[in-house]
């Protein structure tokens, strides 16, 4: 089947990632433009590990089963992916509610990117969020641009931490779409305590989902007491299939990156055709198990959002 979608939010149409269609972008004036986009597969990237969270990297095709609104479905195709291009975007707190760990989660993640980014191959944005949301750099391979773009930050203000995850994801991650795969994830430095959002938890949750984008937290609260916005970040985290870190000494900010990067190249990606096949334009949550391994555990996205009918 075939379906049209805008040519504005061609690239927004990730369907072919993990099955999602993009949010519609704010109206614009002006005629647009239709195309075609074959919409009949859905592409799920995963992580198993053990108890213990050490990655499973030697399973096989038949060793995966895939349940949608608890119908097992039919693997297309299964691959270990080991090397994808990334996309990433660093998304940092400048409220003054972590001003006295500032320095050093600047510090912990220029380190992240030098280590992690691949020049020609990979690309990250920076944004920072306090009263607003500001992208402070769009997409880009530069690490000289990136590493500038977070030393520059300064902390103060509120936190608008869903107004960040909503529109790095329509404005940049979403718009992203080279037709080779690719990993989409967004890294959040914050205490998640929100207070000056427009947007709320859920579409902000769901923007990330459309975007094919994988969450991974890293809690700034060094109070060993677990707060709301701990809460929120491991909701993020949880529901597109990432970590949330709550590393309690601010040394200890550097090993949640490194555990970051070592899960980012840990992949397997399998495709399947729903059946039935809905273009409702509604969530459909899937699962995905190891079949006979109870003792491992798979961190995926818990489902995607169909195409709509035209």
């Amino acid at each position: 089947m075939r379906v049209p979608v805008l040519a504005l939010i061609a690239a927004a149409a990730a369907f072919g990632q993990n099955g999602k269609q993009a949010s519609p972008p704010v109206p614009d004036a002006g005629k647009q433009n239709v195309f075609s986009l074959d919409v009949t597969r859905v592409n799920l990237l995963f992580t198993v590990s053990d108890r213990k969270g050490r990655f499973i990297s030697n399973l096989g095709r038949e060793d995966f089963e895939i349940l949608e609104n608890k119908k097992p479905q039919e693997i297309l195709e299964f691959t270990a992916e080991t090397d994808l291009p990334l996309r990433l975007a660093i998304l940092i707190d400048t409220s003054n509610s972590i001003r006295d760990r500032f320095h050093f989660i600047q510090e912990a993640a220029t380190d992240f990117l030098t280590r992690v980014m691949r020049s020609g191959k990979d690309k990250a944005l920076v944004m920072s969020f306090d009263t607003s949301a500001e992208l402070v750099t769009g997409l880009t391979d530069d690490s000289t641009t990136l590493l500038k773009a977070i030393r520059d930050l300064r902390p103060g203000g509120g936190t608008a931490l869903y107004d960040a995850i909503f529109t790095s994801c329509r404005d940049q991650l979403i718009k992203d779409q080279p037709r080779d795969k690719f990993r989409r994830a967004i890294i959040i430095l914050s205490d998640g305590e929100d207070n000056q959002s427009h947007w709320t938890r859920e579409q902000a949750l769901e923007m990330a989902h459309k975007a094919d984008s994988v969450v991974y937290t890293i809690s700034t609260n060094i109070s060993h007491v677990e707060s709301d916005g701990d809460k929120v970040l491991k909701h993020f985290a949880e529901d597109t299939g990432g970590v949330a870190f709550f590393p309690f000494k601010v040394q200890d900010l550097a090993q949640s990156f490194e555990n970051i990067a070592n899960e980012l190249r840990h992949q397997y990606n399998i495709f399947y055709r729903p059946n039935p096949l809905r273009t409702d334009g509604l969530y459909h949550p899937v699962e995905i198990r190891v079949k006979d391994k109870k003792e491992m555990v798979v961190r995926a996205r818990h489902g995607y959002y169909a195409p709509t009918q035209p």
